[in-house]
C-alpha cells in the first residue's frame, strides 16, 4: 500500500533504494520484478531520472546512481554546515544568547525553520525545525528576499501575495518593496508584529563563497523590550553573520 498520497513518488523512491542497494547496475526488467511494479510505469519513472540526471543507463541498460545526487549532497552539506557554524558561533554573542535567535531558509515562497537558540523567556511561538511560514511576513524571509529581484520576488508566489496572518502584515507586493529598500541599506529586515501579534524580529541574511544568501537568521523579542535593544542586537546580528560568512568562503571585497 502505498505511504505517501503520491503512489508514483513511492514507486519512485522504490526504484531508488534498489538501485542505491545494489551492489551491480540493474536492469529495467529487474527492477519492475524486483519491485512489483508494472513494466510501463517503471520504464516511465527511469527516463524521468534519467532526463534529470538521478540515475545513469550504461551502455548495456543498465541503471547507476547519476550526478544529479551530488548536487542534492553538496547542498545539504552546506545547509547543515550553517547549522553547525549557527550553533557554535552564537556562544561567542552573550548579548544575543539573552534572546531567542532563529536561523532559517528560503524554500521557494517560504521559510523553514532549521535551528533555534530559544531565549531563557518565552515568546508564545514555537520555532521548531522545519516549521515554514510566509517568506513576505518573517524578518528572516524578507532578509533572504531582499537579495532578489522583485520579479524574481512575484514568480515565487505566481504574482499573487499570501493572505497576512496578523493585521500588521504587508499586503501586497508594493509596500514589500518599500520594506525591501529599507532592508538593502541597512542588511537588517524587520518583522514588526506580522507573524504574531507582540511579537517583533530583526533579521538578516548569510551568503556563502558565490554571494547567495543561503540563509537568514532572526532575533526576537517582545513588543516592549525592541525600542531598547533593537540597534544593539542589530549589530551584534550582523557580526554573527559575516562572521559565518566568512566561514562559508564569502569575499565582501570580491567583484561580482
Amino acid at each position: 500500500m502505498s505511504s505517501t498520497a503520491v503512489p508514483a513518488l513511492d514507486k519512485t523512491f522504490q526504484i531508488l533504494d534498489l538501485i542505491t542497494d545494489s551492489t551491480q547496475p540493474l536492469t529495467a526488467a529487474y527492477i519492475a520484478k524486483e519491485l512489483g511494479l508494472p513494466r510501463s510505469s517503471t520504464h516511465n519513472i527511469l527516463q524521468s531520472l534519467l532526463s534529470k540526471h538521478v540515475i545513469y543507463k550504461d551502455p548495456e541498460s543498465r541503471f547507476y546512481l547519476g550526478s544529479y545526487l551530488m548536487y542534492w549532497a553538496g547542498k545539504y552539506e552546506q545547509q547543515q554546515g550553517v547549522v553547525r557554524l549557527f550553533k557554535d558561533l552564537i556562544a561567542q554573542y552573550p548579548v544575543l544568547l539573552q534572546h531567542t535567535v532563529t536561523l532559517s531558509k528560503l524554500d521557494l515562497g517560504e521559510v523553514v525553520f532549521l535551528a533555534c537558540h530559544e531565549s531563557p523567556a518565552p515568546l508564545g511561538f514555537t520555532f521548531r525545525a522545519g516549521v515554514r511560514v510566509p517568506a513576505v511576513f518573517s524578518a528572516t524571509g524578507k532578509a533572504m528576499l531582499s537579495t532578489l529581484s522583485m520579479d524574481s520576488i512575484k514568480s515565487l508566489y505566481n504574482e499573487t501575495f499570501p493572505t497576512p496572518m496578523t493585521p500588521r502584515g504587508v499586503k501586497n507586493f508594493t509596500d514589500l518593496a518599500i520594506e525591501l529598500a529599507v532592508t538593502q541599506d541597512s542588511r537588517i529586515s524587520l518583522d514588526d508584529g506580522q507573524l504574531r501579534d507582540g511579537m517583533y524580529c530583526l533579521g538578516t541574511y548569510i551568503r556563502n563563497a558565490s554571494g547567495t544568501a543561503v540563509a537568514g537568521m532572526a532575533v526576537s523579542f517582545l513588543q516592549g523590550e525592541y525600542e531598547s535593544k533593537r540597534a544593539e542586537v542589530s549589530a551584534v546580528l550582523i557580526e554573527l553573520a559575516e562572521q559565518i560568512e566568512q566561514h562559508l568562503g564569502f569575499n565582501p571585497n570580491a567583484e561580482r
